[in-house]
């Protein structure tokens, strides 16, 4: 009887041991705090981004983020360990960042974008350039020293960075970049995140990369409620956009040195053509990314579609033909439907429609099917694109 005894007791601490351990992996519930709080845990779920995962456990996230730098594709994993726990076991080749981050440097403008509709953008203490910024916290802080030039590519100031060090660098995944450039900087201990978001194929999964820095700085909560009005907004303009009676033909961008690159068919832009009520030829061509296109193969159709958009930097239909005389024989040139998408560009050449056209996909869409079918917004004022005359 008392080996029975001594027999279930053995037993019953074996099951309870396994059920912490299993109790233990399982993801900790989401606890609200207040919507402006660094210490927020609600959890960001993502319903739109391919890009990036994000798991939550007692004390830590895990974060997983597709990387396609050097044309490979590759799983980037970090460890979000908020300040005070200890770092989990488990995950050797993760970076381990301390979390909420009070400090970031972005590389891109559409970083900045991502960082001021989180409300963190006074955090920004450094960019690849100064050239390209539009929002007024980030100017302001660069006139006063607080946030500074830390250089691109091959121009990188290691030094300048690793003496800054900063609790996040925010950089683009590129897949023309070399492997291997921030390795300097992650040896010293900065965490390097890989942003991948314009390699999405919808606008909103573009969009939603805001979840990824709400989740560095303990957001959730606020970004949450502020992307689901986006995403209310967006939803309700498709809808819009769907009962149009026609469907006029675009066509996208300008030849750079003798290559017209056109959005491919799972491009986000292919999907603003689309949700926009537009017409778009290559539509059905696979890939998230550009086709690189001769002239002579895109001519064809730039010489008969309705609409010409998002034509580079110029400001007029005189600029336009400057460029190419050719130019003046499209069909959407002699018709007065060119249409840019620079009308939010500043003193310092820096186009908005790059930095918070990024985070507000609906004001882009809203423009579009302005454009397209004026008829279904008759008292729509543009706010990224206008007009060029």
């Amino acid at each position: 009887m008392e080996k029975n005894k001594l027999f279930y007791c053995i037993i019953l601490l074996f099951a309870c041991s396994c059920g912490q351990d299993q109790q233990d992996k399982q993801h900790a519930s989401p606890v609200l705090q207040p919507a402006d709080s660094d210490t927020a845990q609600a959890k960001a779920v993502i319903r739109y981004a391919q890009g990036f995962t994000i798991d939550y456990y007692d004390g830590y996230k895990l974060v997983h983020v597709l990387d396609r730098e050097g044309g490979k594709t590759d799983t980037l994993e970090y460890l979000l360990v908020e300040r005070g726990h200890a770092v989990p076991s488990g995950h050797p080749h993760a970076q381990v960042i301390p979390i909420p981050v009070t400090s970031i440097v972005a590389m891109s403008s559409t970083h900045i974008g991502i960082a001021d509709f989180t409300g963190v953008a006074d955090r920004i203490i450094g960019l690849g350039s100064l050239q390209y910024v539009n929002s007024p916290i980030v100017r302001a802080n660069i006139k006063t020293g607080k946030t500074v030039q830390v250089g691109m590519d091959a121009n990188l100031n290691n030094e300048l960075l690793i003496s800054m060090h900063p609790g996040l660098l925010m950089a683009s995944s590129n897949p023309d970049a070399s492997t291997g450039q921030y390795k300097v900087l992650m040896r010293a201990g900065i965490p390097v995140v890989m942003n991948a978001e314009w390699l999405e194929s919808t606008p909103m999964g573009k969009a939603e990369w805001v979840k990824l820095m709400a989740a560095f700085v303990n957001k959730e909560a606020v970004v949450n409620k502020k992307f689901d009005s986006v995403a209310k907004a967006y939803d309700d303009l498709v809808q819009l956009g769907s009962k149009a009676k026609t469907h006029p033909r675009v066509i996208i961008g300008m030849p750079f040195k003798g290559t017209w690159y056109l959005p491919a068919g799972d491009s986000y832009m292919a999907h603003f053509i689309k949700d926009a009520g537009g017409d778009y030829k290559w539509a059905g061509i696979k890939g998230t990314g550009s086709l690189a296109l001769s002239f002579e193969s895109a001519a064809p159709e730039a010489l008969t579609a309705d609409y010409w958009m998002n034509i580079g930097p110029d400001n007029s239909r005189q600029e336009v033909a400057s460029r190419d005389t050719r130019y003046t024989s499209f069909k959407s040139f002699k018709t007065d439907r060119l249409y840019n998408s620079n009308k939010r560009t500043n003193d310092l050449g820096s186009n908005d429609y790059w930095e918070s056209g990024g985070v507000n996909p609906h004001l882009i869409l809203e423009d579009m099917i302005s454009i397209l079918h004026p008829e279904l917004l008759p008292d729509h004022t543009l706010i990224y694109y206008k007009q060029l005359l």
